[in-house]
């Protein structure tokens, strides 16, 4: 029995099933038009939204989060099975439902195996660049759609210069749907919480309302086209099956496996990491724990239920979660009574959705992708950190020009050659007495007091392979400054690890240093680093001392009473 069931408080029922009501309206017309987008029948995306959420409840640690059908998935999944089968073919939805198998295994072993440190796989600024990029890929995706235009090309660029080129020749009903919804949906999340707040609205109320906007623009849509007899005019979801989702064990296809699986591992990762953001910041929000491996069982029992369903890819959603949270939900069980509310739509309305305009769904799809742009977060890194300004920017142009699988590998990429480019090149400081006290601080910022023959250098980084070299130029190049040099100590409080590389270079440098007669000293070396050194012919070689503290160091080292002299000007 889950632990969040096992505490449950009755006075917190009426709160979930408020939660379940308002969260399943928005659920419908997302699982639909999500469903589109993947290339599937739209039924798929509500088959999505009925075992799934119950699994998660089961087994995730998050109290809120919704999870179902997310527009970046969707779009990952058409990518990586549009060269498998023709899209909307029931091979095509055989390898969805492998996909979705496949990425929910890899999450339940992951989270079996603790592995919920794949949540820091990817640097946020990467995460941000992947997600616009692929909410632009979205919207162009989804104009034709909109405009009821025959769109061509295998890429973004291409595919929006064919829409600008045959605007002149938009379907004007399906135009005039689409074009109303998108600027219904965004007029009334820009301004209709407002208007309501000020008649006297609660705040809570006001932004549901907004947030419920697609469901009622929804119904309002399937009842002008039914009224209007527009159902032959304009392009429609069509017939939806009405009944529950068939419960099978996916039939095994070692050949489609092979095909699927590295786009399974990859849709499974980044699905993670973007449903651990989502539980992690209402997690925090809340004070509450999270608990990463149990959002791997969670997501990959979720993705599990829904291949065995006839589902899509899942993962937790920013627009449901935020309504999830918003209207009350205090434990998982507002997303079990979520999915049971589906129960009764697929037995007995969904020839309601028949008439539904695809226009209206793409409209949908256009605005909550838009919703998903970081302009300011990307404002940000670049104010902040040109490195991370510029992996954002490049992850967004590899998924804009390159696709997302392509986007996808650059993003990793860049996440890891960032690391390896900040840790190759460590920050070293040459730092001295701040006068009247033991403390020491980088010459270059604080007016401090050195010694001619004493040169203190502070090593911030762990010294390894890839960062050894820049540390022994950066030492070298030091002694030449400081040409009285008798004793350099280094100031290790920031290094936590030595690997064999840097300590066969620490070697060399110290016989170098020999020949020059000059000591090399150690200060403040932390006890694993120390424990690892001892087991090395270091310490026997060390021509100097390992001191505790750098004052202590200065007090030992300094041969006459010498007055210090200031060298250091605070900048």
């Amino acid at each position: 029995m889950p632990l969040w069931l096992k505490q449950y408080r009755r006075q917190n029922l009426s709160a979930d099933l408020t939660a379940a009501l308002v969260s399943g309206m928005l659920l419908v017309p997302q699982g639909l038009a999500y469903a589109l987008l993947a290339g599937l029948p739209p039924h798929i995306g509500l088959y999505a939204s009925l075992l799934p959420l119950i699994a998660y409840a089961i087994f995730g640690s998050s109290s809120a989060m919704a999870v179902g059908p997310a527009a970046v998935l969707s779009l990952m999944t058409l990518s990586a099975l549009s060269s498998v089968a023709p899209v909307g073919s029931p091979e095509y939805i055989a390898a969805a439902i492998m996909l979705t198998l496949l990425s929910g295994l890899f999450l339940f072993a992951m989270g079996l195996l603790k592995l919920g440190a794949f949540s820091n796989l990817l640097s946020h600024p990467v995460i941000n660049g992947f997600v616009s990029g692929a909410a632009a890929l979205i919207i162009v995706g989804q104009l034709p759609a909109l405009l009821g235009i025959e769109a061509e090309g295998d890429t973004a660029s291409i595919k929006l210069l064919h829409v600008i080129q045959h605007l002149p020749e938009a379907h004007l009903p399906t135009m005039l749907f689409g074009v109303l919804t998108a600027l219904t949906l965004v007029v009334s999340r820009i301004w209709l919480p407002m208007l309501l707040f000020r008649l006297g609205a609660p705040k809570q109320i006001a932004r549901l309302t907004a947030r419920l906007m697609p469901m009622l623009l929804v119904l309002c849509a399937i009842a002008v086209v039914h009224w209007l007899a527009f159902a032959d005019k304009l392009e429609v979801v069509g017939d939806i099956p009405a009944g529950l989702p068939a419960v099978t064990v996916p039939e095994l296809d070692w050949n489609l496996i092979y095909r699927v699986m590295l786009p399974a591992l990859i849709i499974a990762l980044l699905g993670f990491v973007e449903s651990h953001s989502i539980a992690q910041a209402l997690a925090t929000r809340r004070r509450e724990r999270l608990n990463a491996d149990g959002e791997l069982l969670g997501l990959g029992a979720a993705n599990i239920a829904s291949a065995f369903s006839g589902g899509l890819p899942v993962a937790g959603s920013f627009s449901r979660t935020a309504v999830n949270a918003e209207a009350g939900a205090a434990s998982p069980l507002a997303g079990v009574f979520a999915a049971l509310l589906m129960i009764p739509i697929l037995l007995f309305l969904t020839g309601l959705f028949s008439d539904l305009p695809l226009t209206v769904l793409a409209a949908i799809i256009i605005v909550a992708a838009a919703g998903l742009f970081d302009f300011k977060g990307f404002i940000h890194n670049w104010r902040y950190d040109r490195t991370d300004g510029l992996a954002m920017l490049f992850t967004f142009l590899g998924v804009l020009l390159f696709g997302v699988e392509v986007g996808i590998a650059l993003g990793i990429g860049l996440s890891f050659a960032t690391l390896i480019w900040r840790s190759s090149r460590p920050h070293i400081a040459v730092v001295g007495r701040v006068p009247g006290t033991e403390h020491f601080r980088n010459v270059l910022r604080h007016e401090v007091e050195t010694r001619k023959e004493l040169l203190f250098l502070r090593i911030d980084e762990s010294l390894f392979f890839s960062n050894i070299s820049a540390v022994e130029d950066r030492l070298l190049s030091e002694l030449k400054r400081h040409p009285g040099t008798r004793h350099l100590v280094l100031i290790l409080s920031s290094v936590s690890r030595i690997d064999g590389t840097a300590l066969e270079r620490l070697q060399q440098i110290n016989k170098e240093l020999k020949t020059r007669d000059i000591s090399l000293h150690l200060a403040e070396v932390k006890g694993p680093v120390l424990d690892r050194l001892s087991r090395s012919k270091l310490l026997e070689q060390l021509s100097g001392r390992i001191f505790l503290s750098s004052y202590i160091a200065e007090l030992a080292l300094q041969k006459d009473s010498e007055q210090p002299s200031p060298s250091g000007e605070a900048t």
